[in-house]
């Protein structure tokens, strides 16, 4: 063997135990309380095929009986567990090989874990890059899960393995993405594009009921049937996101992931949106994942928000309780740069300081570079989700161990006078 072959064969061990090793850190045990058979968290394509025969029957368990169990204190519409998810970020075999370079995991999402009730708003707010998409991808099955478990009414999604069954469930939740005129065809007229999920998911058949349906959408989003035969270059941004929102119910969905919805358009437009998605909210009893870095639109929209930093949740509140009593840090300064006409002489908690680079993260707390609580407990230790008096989660030391109020004043806080 040549001294290039031994080199390579070599490199290629190295690459397979670097593989191993971080699959090792990802692919955690998950302890489960939602009823069903307990298993380790590993990617879904991989359950897929080791569930075989055994997989559930979706049709097991009637729609209606998310109702009972959320009005009986039971399981939520919708459960994550430990949700994770690493991309490989590594240089090309050769350029290691030849650097001697090692590989590179970026943990996009990082042990996140949260429930939605059925009829209500859950939000993940958080700065660019923190994983809120990521996790919208993740839940309606764009990206596979490097470990955790996502479950729908009951029934773990990596464990329903038949193609018949996925359909069903699959017909069940839609996503609405940010920017509108990506998501739509440009070839093809408005009325195919929202007729496309009732074909596919085999809602109607005949061409006239499905023309019927298509004008029942157009009308409940606040749009003519005559736009059905136009392109989506002929709408404004606010109607193309009304078309978006036409087709995600083409298949009368009960759970709506909305990607950011707004955040392409104009102010004015926006509120007009949202007000259609709370609308159709109480009038269909949509369930939503409501994804938004704008604060604002989430206390509008949100029954219970979840702040997300680096990848991971760093705090769960009732929307109302978020925006009034603010427990972690991080929470804290993002509310502060909420504008505010009655911020004479009010303290404002400045954001310092830039995010970490999420392949190289820092040890402990993701949050103590910027941190001005953090401590040495903070600098080594990772804190976890702990739940508080008055149903708020936080993962946070300072606030476990009552260090909240004692804020660096020279560091993160001015005093405001206008």
């Amino acid at each position: 063997m040549s001294i290039i072959e031994r080199a390579v064969s070599k490199a290629r061990r190295e690459d397979q135990a670097a593989v191993e090793d971080a699959e090792g850190l990802i692919h955690q045990p998950v302890e489960h309380d939602v009823a069903g058979p307990e298993r380790d968290a590993v990617p879904a394509s991989l359950a897929s095929a080791a569930a075989g025969d055994g997989a559930p029957d979706v049709d097991a368990v009637p729609a209606a009986s998310g109702v009972e169990l959320a009005k009986a204190g039971g399981q939520p519409l919708l459960r994550v567990e430990d949700l994770r998810c690493a991309f490989d970020v590594s240089k090309p075999f050769l350029n290691r090989l030849l650097e001697r370079a090692p590989r590179r995991w970026l943990k996009a999402v990082d042990g996140v874990s949260f429930d939605i009730t059925r009829g209500e708003t859950f939000a993940l707010v958080g700065e660019s890059g923190c994983g809120k998409s990521t996790v919208a991808r993740l839940i309606v099955g764009l990206y596979e899960p490097s470990a955790g478990r996502i479950v729908f009414d009951g029934h773990d999604l990596a464990l329903v393995t038949r193609a018949a069954e996925r359909q069903k469930l699959r017909r069940r939740f839609q996503m609405i993405f940010q920017d509108p005129y990506a998501s739509l065809n440009p070839r093809w007229r408005v009325e195919r594009i929202i007729a496309e999920p009732i074909r596919v998911f085999g809602l109607e058949t005949e061409q006239a009921a499905i023309r019927a349906r298509v004008a029942e959408l157009l009308t409940q989003v606040g749009l003519s049937p005559a736009d059905g035969a136009k392109y989506p270059h002929e709408f404004s941004g606010g109607q193309r996101q009304r078309i978006c929102i036409a087709r995600a119910l083409a298949n009368r969905p009960e759970f709506l992931v909305c990607d950011e919805p707004t955040s392409a358009l104009d102010v004015s437009v926006q509120a007009q949106i949202l007000n259609l998605m709370r609308d159709l909210q109480d009038a269909l009893g949509l369930t939503y994942l409501f994804i938004s870095h704008d604060l604002a639109v989430v206390r509008h929209m949100a029954n219970e928000v979840g702040v997300m930093y680096l990848g991971r949740i760093v705090e769960i509140a009732a929307s109302r309780t978020l925006f009034e009593r603010p427990r972690h840090p991080y929470t804290r300064m993002l509310l502060a740069t909420i504008p505010s006409l009655e911020m004479r002489g009010q303290r404002e908690d400045l954001v310092r300081g830039e995010v970490p680079n999420p392949i190289t993260p820092p040890p402990g707390c993701s949050f103590h570079p910027r941190c001005p609580l953090a401590d040495a407990r903070c600098r080594s230790e990772a804190p976890a989700l702990r739940p508080l008096d008055g149903g708020q989660r936080v993962a946070c030391h300072a606030v476990e161990e009552g260090r909240e109020g004692e804020w660096d004043g020279a560091a993160v806080v001015q005093e405001v006078v206008r």
